[in-house]
């Protein structure tokens, strides 16, 4: 009986034979000369009878390729590791001007042996300016290249170098020999699968030089497809060179052989041209293309770097400055000039060229989620707001994507730096001093909400955003956040934006913004200025996590002096506290209804200090009226652990950054709203 094979022993053997078929892998061929039947030829690429195949002429924007006819396979079936291989080559590039070579030429290997859509000039034929370092594009290439094209880093007109993907080199030399010489010159490409290296060799001679010129480590695995072609580009631009080959030899999984140069077909003896005679006659016209090319090149630098004016821009804001001005005043935005760093961008300080005023300078960055809407918001509101407790915009510019605003400059930074920061040169900030300042953002806030001829809710008032002048006066600052609206008109915003610990409890569910809103979070200014800590301090036992609690606890407890900054070491009004405090834990109430106005507010600040003016409960509240039942609980603990980890760094107490207000992390993320602007 003959034997019987089972099917799983049959396919198994298969895969061993393929395996080993694969390792085993030896393509080798060798081209001493070129015949136009045995290589793929591309563009303007010819072979001629003797052999010599010449990729391009002195033509200018030519391609031309050669590709070995059919595709190698270049990866192991087994795991998809790429085989080594090593290649040499001879060719010759001869300039039709000395010394003004018109681009090089490259060995490659491609996902195709077409290369559709390649220019040429400084693309050497094998990508174009879309498809640059796509990967998809599955190009390996080492080119020989005559000319220095800036716009890829070339390092000189006479490198070699190695090229994924890109026209800009991952590595490159200057070449050892001058490539436009018109000399045949032999290349050897040597690629090591098992160490990754490839090493290239560059010579005039038949024999491979012991050192190679260049060596480069990479896995050419993400590269490297199943199968790939092999061949040589090259290409012309408003310079031409002809490029030559004279001979090809190429292996798999060994080293292939040396070119003898003697036995390749050489190039006839190039006849002299009388240079003087063909460079006189277009050196006029020459001169007259760079000239035009110049005065074409600076009236698009002119447009480039213009400033656009679009029809709003006329009728917004207060004055609006040239960008050269601002660039001049900050010197260049120089890091020197640096203010501080939030999350739409930097802020510089500035001095004015003709007034020699000190301004702040807010750049917003490119890749900010504030955009021109919001830009347009915030010159719409602050720049026409005019009031001793807000930071006053000087004024404005816009070029291309760069927004700018120019406020006064607030010497003394931001308060958060003077009642967190660890600077040992700050000075301490006296009761008075609190108080003042504590007064002063009331002030700026009733002007906001009620003085002014528009509503006007600021969305992130924190102790980062309070900034103070040469005199340590307060003045609210920064608002990116701001939301305008007409009076009588109810608030269109759904999305919660602020800093976590001055969110309000129906915020957060309804996602509506209003003046109370901004109650609330004065509410937790005034508890962090009298008290020295942040709104919720996670580095705090659990039962004084959120301060608006252990206030609370303090306040019916009759132990509320304890609250007060321990910094000011007793040194502070009584009764003064007793009003901050009112004032702190009423704005901190959870229901809205029962907060009191800014101008309640202030005038309890201002007028002798009512305490029926603002009469607390004996215990925090914990129910109240209206469509939702809140409670201080309920607030605690609607926020994650998660969130408290950003609040502990949100307000930040870097005195580098303490110059201007920084978003935190839970405004970043949420991103600014589309702005409503006075009708």
């Amino acid at each position: 009986m003959a034997p019987s094979f089972s099917f799983p022993l049959l396919f198994s053997l298969s895969l061993i034979i393929l395996f080993f078929s694969a390792l085993s892998q030896n393509d080798e061929f060798q081209f001493a000369g070129f015949k136009s039947g045995n290589i793929t030829l591309g563009g303007v690429a010819e072979a001629d009878n003797t052999g010599i195949l010449r990729l391009t002429n002195e033509t200018l924007r030519l391609i031309g390729h050669a590709f070995y006819p059919v595709p190698i396979r270049f990866k192991k079936p087994a795991d998809g590791s790429p085989f080594s291989f090593s290649t040499a080559f001879a060719f010759a590039i001869i300039p039709e001007y000395p010394k003004l070579g018109g681009h090089g030429l490259a060995f490659a290997i491609t996902n195709s042996s077409s290369l559709p859509g390649a220019l040429p000039s400084q693309y050497l034929g094998l990508l174009n300016d879309k498809n640059m370092g796509n990967a998809s594009d599955h190009l390996f290439a080492v080119e020989f290249d005559t000319v220095q094209d800036f716009e890829f880093g070339d390092i000189n007109d006479n490198h070699v170098g190695v090229n994924l993907n890109n026209l800009a080199s991952n590595k490159s030399v200057p070449a050892p020999v001058n490539l436009k010489s018109g000399e045949t010159i032999q290349a050897w490409i040597d690629y090591d699968s098992a160490r990754k290296v490839l090493d290239v060799w560059l010579d005039t001679s038949s024999a491979k030089p012991a050192h190679p010129i260049l060596s480069y480590a990479v896995d050419l695995s993400p590269i490297f497809l199943d199968e790939m072609y092999v061949g040589f580009s090259a290409s012309t631009g408003l310079l031409a060179s002809s490029h030559y080959l004279f001979g090809w030899n190429f292996k798999m999984n060994g080293a292939a052989k040396s070119l003898d140069l003697s036995s390749l077909p050489s190039l006839p003896k190039q006849k002299k041209k009388n240079y003087a005679l063909l460079i006189a006659a277009p050196a006029s016209a020459l001169l007259f293309l760079i000239a035009a090319l110049i005065a074409a090149g600076y009236l698009f630098y002119k447009i480039k770097t213009a400033d656009v004016i679009e029809t709003w821009e006329l009728v917004t804001g207060p004055h609006r400055f040239n960008y050269k001005e601002l660039k001049h005043a900050t010197k260049g935005f120089r890091e020197k000039e640096l203010l501080g760093q939030g999350g739409f961008g930097k802020v510089y300080r500035g001095v004015l060229p003709g007034t020699k005023e000190q301004v702040a300078v807010k750049r917003v960055s490119h890749e900010s989620k504030q955009g021109l809407h919001e830009f347009v918001a915030e010159i719409a509101s602050i720049g026409r707001l005019r009031h001793r407790n807000l930071v006053r915009m000087q004024g404005w510019c816009r070029r291309r994507a760069d927004l700018l605003l120019v406020y006064e400059y607030m010497p003394n930074g931001s308060l958060d730096k003077y009642l967190f920061g660890r600077d040992p040169f700050s000075p301490m900030l006296t009761w008075p001093i609190r108080f003042g300042i504590i007064r002063g953002v009331a002030a700026a806030l009733l002007y906001l909400h009620e003085e002014w001829e528009h509503v006007v809710l600021h969305r992130d008032v924190k102790a980062s955003n309070v900034l103070l002048d040469g005199e340590l006066n307060g003045r609210l600052g920064d608002f990116g956040l701001a939301k305008l609206y007409e009076r009588g008109a109810n608030p269109s915003t759904t999305r919660v934006v602020g800093t976590l610990g001055y969110i309000a409890p129906e915020l957060s569910r309804t996602g509506k913004a209003t003046p109370a809103t901004d109650v609330f979070a004065f509410g937790a200014l005034v508890l962090e200025v009298v008290c020295g800590r942040r709104p919720i301090e996670t580095k705090s036992a659990p039962d004084e996590l959120v301060l608006v609690d252990w206030v609370w606890e303090k306040w019916t407890a009759g132990r509320w002096r304890e609250a007060v900054d321990p910094r000011l070491s007793g040194v502070f009004d009584g009764r003064e506290a007793e009003v901050a405090f009112r004032v702190g834990l009423m704005c901190s109430h959870p229901v809205p209804a029962s907060r009191p106005s800014m101008r309640a507010v202030a005038k309890f600040l201002g007028d002798g200090f009512s305490a029926e003016a603002l009469e607390l409960p004996s215990s925090p509240p914990t129910t109240g009226g209206g469509s939702h039942e809140v409670g201080f609980e309920d607030f605690v603990h609607s926020y994650p652990s998660s969130s408290f980890e950003k609040a502990s760094w949100s307000s930040s107490s870097d005195p580098s950054a303490g110059k201007v207000g920084r978003r935190n992390a839970a405004a970043e993320e949420e991103g600014p709203l589309v702005y409503s602007s006075p009708v």
